[in-house]
């Protein structure tokens, strides 16, 4: 016969599992809506064990659970539902990578500065397409692509090649474009942090970016 504790200890692991399952079927699921929208997917890492913050086999990973699973994502990434499926029935824990630069480019700013901004642009009657919340940290605003704009200085891609705060007219802001990518809903970060849509992409036209920078390069002085 169980003791008591040993009874709660099985009804812990329960749930564990079950919300377990529950994370994995709205991961599996969110892919597929994002396929369905024409938004390329990549399985991206997660979190590790007790042990590392991150899956990969990095040791010190800079971005924990926030990076492609392989280096070949931006060749491999797809909208094709039946391999979605395969990558994710073979590793159901893994974050949902978008590439930026094809269907949309992402305009990513401290969490701050975006809930700043939005309030401005919701004032203002201004457009806003999807928004992203990354941990409590950053903001995502999905725009239309600039695609490879004939004046390289026009764009920037992420952390991938610069320092954001660097940039003395934003400090704090980072665009993502070409050879960029963000991570999507129901993506969990380290700590129990996790990425959640603030607003939908469905039924939300991606607007154009111009006038969002500038309401975005404000709130972020």
């Amino acid at each position: 016969m169980l003791d008591v504790s040993a009874k709660r200890t099985n009804r812990s692991a329960g749930r564990r599992k079950t919300g377990e399952s529950v994370r994995r079927e709205r991961m599996a699921t969110a892919v597929q809506e994002y396929a369905a929208l024409g938004w390329p997917c990549y399985p991206g890492e997660h979190t590790g064990d007790d042990t590392r913050a991150c899956s990969c086999d990095r040791i010190g990973c800079p971005s924990p659970a926030a990076h492609p699973r392989s280096q070949v994502w931006q060749r491999q990434a797809t909208v094709d539902a039946d391999t979605l499926a395969r990558w994710w029935m073979t590793d159901p824990d893994a974050n949902i990578v978008l590439p930026t630069g094809r269907v949309f480019d992402v305009f990513d700013v401290p969490a701050k500065a975006g809930q700043a901004a939005l309030d401005e642009m919701e004032r203002e009657g201004v457009a806003v397409g999807p928004v992203a919340n990354h941990g409590d940290e950053r903001y995502l605003f999905f725009v239309a692509t600039r695609g490879a704009p004939v004046d390289e200085d026009e764009w920037w891609s992420c952390h991938l090649d610069t320092v954001p705060e660097s940039i003395e007219d934003s400090p704090g802001m980072r665009w993502h474009c070409r050879d960029s990518y963000v991570l999507a809903p129901p993506s969990v970060l380290p700590f129990d942090r996790t990425v959640t849509w603030v607003r939908e992409p469905h039924d939300a036209p991606l607007p154009d970016p111009v006038r969002l920078l500038e309401i975005l390069a404000d709130a972020c002085d």
